[in-house]
Order: structure tokens, then sequence, then C-alpha cells
């Protein structure tokens, strides 16, 4: 029987976005799980978009492994307002990190795509298969190709230079929320936006709040905690044993519950953890976006039948999550996303 060797938790690993939702989830799970050597980076200190600054970085460093978890990320208002932005700095950051992570000898990368990647009109749970490449959703398509191409990217490495061997995976999370989450009305996701509306009504007495949208529209959602750690679940997996499941034929993998939910669904549960005793109001004026977002995360599973974060699909285990995390939002968190900026970054 030939033994599976074990992931070396001393190699250094540079984390990439360690200040955000998910970076800095991951960056306290690897420490949970005993990783030895984490390089960070300050955003102020190396801008992704310079090349040349980042190669100095990397030519001093020379990390074993690298998580791509920083992205120019925001909500449908952002993505619409703000498309080159989007576009642009999401696609020449990628590109810096992979092409110098394959100069300096990076064993291993994963890279985090969105759920945005696959086609608005499908009825079913997402499979990795099902990217097609065209009939993104309008709202934020130009985020969406910019994943796409990291995605492609990755996977074209692999089939040429690592056919045997798959070494950079793409990771695709569905909706994420938790701490450090973004509360700005302009930028933030739908859970952290709602859970400030309802936060800001409660404290001022407010009679209803306002859900852009039906309400009908259906989204997944993954405590930034469990995505964290099924992210490192995969980091740890060997590449023949992710090569077996998918044949070489893509690199990517779903995480998630395999769970959605209606937003209105989500703005009750909110309604009852906060108290809130006003009523809820649909503006229907504002997009919903995609109708139905959800992961079919099987191959996840197969991969990876060991993890327990997966499994956490209840909705008692969804809504004891919502509670931990509005029971920590104050003010502070909502005025220190203000500083966002959407310069042009050329």
């Amino acid at each position: 029987m030939k033994l599976i060797p074990k992931i070396n938790k001393k190699e250094s690993l540079l984390l990439l976005g360690h200040n955000g939702l998910i970076g800095s989830a991951l960056l306290k799970q690897l420490k949970i799980r005993n990783y030895k050597n984490i390089i960070t980076v300050k955003k102020n200190k190396i801008d992704l978009l310079n090349f040349s600054k980042l190669e100095n970085f990397f030519k001093k460093k020379k990390p074993k492994k690298v998580i791509i978890a920083a992205a120019r990320v925001g909500g449908i208002m952002a993505n619409v307002k703000y498309p080159f932005n989007f576009i642009y700095e999401n696609s020449v950051m990628q590109n810096n990190i992979v092409s110098l992570s394959i100069k300096y000898n990076c064993k291993k990368i994963i890279f985090l795509g969105s759920s945005c990647i696959y086609p608005k009109l499908w009825k079913k749970p997402f499979k990795e298969q099902d990217i097609i490449l065209s009939n993104l959703e309008k709202t934020n398509e130009y985020y969406a190709i910019a994943k796409i191409a990291g995605l492609k990217l990755c996977e074209a490495f692999n089939k040429q230079f690592n056919k045997n061997n798959p070494k950079f995976i793409t990771v695709i999370p569905p909706n994420l929320f938790g701490d450090n989450d973004n509360y700005d009305y302009q930028n933030s996701h739908v859970l952290a936006a709602l859970m400030r509306k309802f936060y800001e009504a409660k404290k001022n007495k407010s009679s209803n709040v306002e859900v852009w949208g039906t309400g009908k529209c259906k989204r997944e959602f993954l405590h930034s905690i469990d995505a964290a750690n099924m992210i490192i679940d995969i980091l740890e997996v060997n590449e023949k044993k992710f090569l077996k499941f998918t044949g070489n034929k893509f690199s990517h993998i779903n995480i998630g519950t395999g769970k959605d939910y209606s937003v209105n669904e989500i703005a009750k549960i909110i309604k009852e953890i906060s108290g809130f005793g006003g009523k809820i109001i649909n503006n229907k004026k504002f997009p919903d976006g995609v109708k139905r977002k959800v992961l079919n995360v099987n191959l996840f599973n197969k991969i990876c039948p060991n993890s327990r974060h997966s499994k956490n699909t209840t909705k008692k285990i969804f809504k004891e999550n919502i509670k931990k995390v509005y029971q920590k939002l104050n003010e502070k968190k909502f005025k220190s996303n203000k500083n966002t900026k959407f310069n042009l970054p050329i």
C-alpha cells in the first residue's frame, strides 16, 4: 500500500487578503490547524497590482504555497457602478500572483473563485462542469469574467505543465458571511446589508425595513469559518486524489452546504434575531440578480469525506451562525468600510 505524504505545515504559506472576510477566517484557522510559517502582507505595504514590487516580495519570501483570498469585491450596486475596477483589478492581481508563483517555484496555489461564474438561468444546484462561459448575470458579469479568467489560468497551467499532478486549484464558495464582513450599503452583499438594516431599524425604532428586489431570489450562504476550513481541507488533499475525481477535465471545486434560502426568508430570520417589530417591505425597483444560486458539493464530499464543515447544513445551525455575527455588530463596523475607493487603478 502506497502511503500518501502528509502536508508539510512548516513550509512557507503566503496568504493574500488576510484582513478580509474569508482571509481573516483563513488566517485564524490555519493557526488553529498548526501551520507554522504563514506569510501575510498589508495592502498599504505592497500593491498587488504593482508587478515589480510584488516580484521583489516573492523573490525575498519564496513561498511554497499561496492562497489567493485577495480580490476587489462588492455587492450588486458596486458591481454595476464600477465595472472597470472589478474586471481590471481582479484580472491584473491574479495574473501577477499566479505568474510569480510559477516563476518562484510555488508548489501549490489555492485561488478563490466565486459562484457568480455560473450561468444565471439554471434550475439545479451548479456542478463544476456547468461553467459555460456565457449567460452570466449582468449585474456582476465583469467580476465574473475576471474570476473565470483566473480559474482558466490555473486550469491551463495544470493541463500544460502539471497534467498528472494538478497543483493550481480554484475553490468556488457560495455567499459568505461572518466576522470582518463589509456593511457598507453600496458595497456589501445581501446578508451583511440586511443585518445592518435591521440593526439600525431596531435602534432608531423605524416602522419598516426595506429589502431590495422581490425577495424571492434564493441564495446559499456559508459561514466564513466553515469556508476557511473547507479551503484548508482542499489545500491538504493529495494532488493525485484530486486528479482521480476530476480526471484532469477541470481544476476547480465547489464548497458550501448545498442549501439555499430566499432573501425574504433571510430577512425574516434576521428580523427575529434582532427583535425588530416593524414590517418588511420589498422595493421592486432594485434588481434581484440571479433567481437561484446554490452549489452542488458532491465532489467536495467525495474528495474530503471526513470534513465536518460541509455537514453544517441545518437551518438551526444557519440561524445560530447569523445570531453570533449579529450579536457582534456595532457602529464602528459600519464606519470601517466607508473608505472603500474606486479610483482609476492605472
